[in-house]
């Protein structure tokens, strides 16, 4: 019970905390106070309070599309392990519908983007297509390279029984660098993308929720934010060295030390390191699909022998 309502209260805060981390460590960079560590929250609270505008030529589909991607943001927190390898769903091959499960609130961010009829916002709904077709075959073998060094079924169980299999330490680092990538290509940070950019040709993510506004645009920016939270938070749980059954305290502390040193990670990189060229983000996310496949021929070598 303690961790179902520890990984609720991670799920629901700490996305304002990590972009509040990431934004002060940005604003120390580059020498200013910044903003608050809370401040997305303040954000969103004024957003909810505002009334929202639409355009003339959308649909219900509009207005929906918010929601569904939270909502489906939402569910993929739930099944993601993150507080010492544990999730509150939990069941045989869960690991499947979180991966589509975020592939769905994908689909209805782009449609909601191309739902108002212009050309710009189905440039991003094109850009954003065609990152997906790199990203979800890391993640897949990733996850695959997982199941064969563990030989479990369940999100969480793969993570637990990967810690004390012997592919461990041949996986766990590759696997880290993975998800990093992940986190990058989903939460739309740089080098992948840029959530503070407007120039048109490097847009992807901001040109897809440029008219949502009010409600439905803190949904979005919510959304976005949770994305980052549950691949720290998986980062988390694979190098977590707390058994959460054993001691679960020190275990969420653990968590969110390691999910804080991510996103101080994100606000140095981003600071230091230039957004890519649009030509070459599809390398940079090739990477990710490389170093996956890398940790799946090393788990099988390793139960081979």
């Amino acid at each position: 019970m303690m961790l179902t309502v520890a990984h609720v209260a991670i799920v629901l805060l700490m996305p304002f905390l990590l972009v509040g981390l990431v934004n002060r460590t940005k604003s120390l960079w580059a020498g200013r106070k910044g903003p608050g560590l809370w401040q997305s929250l303040w954000d969103l609270l004024r957003l909810l309070h505002k009334r929202p505008v639409f355009s003339a030529a959308s649909t219900p589909l509009f207005r929906a599309g918010a929601w569904v991607v939270l909502v489906a943001s939402l569910l993929a927190a739930l099944i993601a392990p993150i507080v010492g390898q544990f999730a509150p769903l939990q069941f045989d091959f869960d690991f499947i519908l979180f991966a589509y499960t975020l592939g769905l609130a994908r689909i209805f961010l782009m449609l909601s983007a191309m739902d108002v009829g212009s050309s710009f916002e189905g440039m991003g709904s094109a850009r954003e297509a065609s990152f997906t077709a790199f990203v979800e075959p890391a993640l897949f073998l990733l996850l695959g390279a997982a199941a064969v060094a563990t030989h479990q079924t369940s999100f969480a169980a793969l993570l637990v029984q990967l810690q004390d299999s012997p592919a461990f330490f041949g996986l766990a680092w590759p696997a880290v660098m993975v998800l990093f990538i992940l986190l990058q290509a989903e939460a739309s940070r740089v080098p992948v993308d840029d959530p503070l950019t407007h120039l048109e040709l490097t847009m992807v993510h901001e040109v897809m929720v440029l008219d949502h506004s009010g409600p439905e645009l803190a949904a979005m920016q919510y959304a976005a934010a949770l994305k980052m939270t549950v691949y720290a938070g998986l980062i988390a749980a694979l190098l977590n060295p707390v058994d959460a059954t054993v001691a679960p305290a020190f275990s969420l502390l653990a968590a969110l030390l390691i999910m804080a040193t991510v996103a101080v990670t994100l606000g140095c990189i981003e600071s230091l390191v230039a957004r890519l060229p649009m030509r070459q983000v599809p390398r940079y996310l090739m990477l990710a699909s490389l170093l996956a496949a890398l940790c799946l021929l090393a788990a099988g070598w390793t139960v081979r022998s």
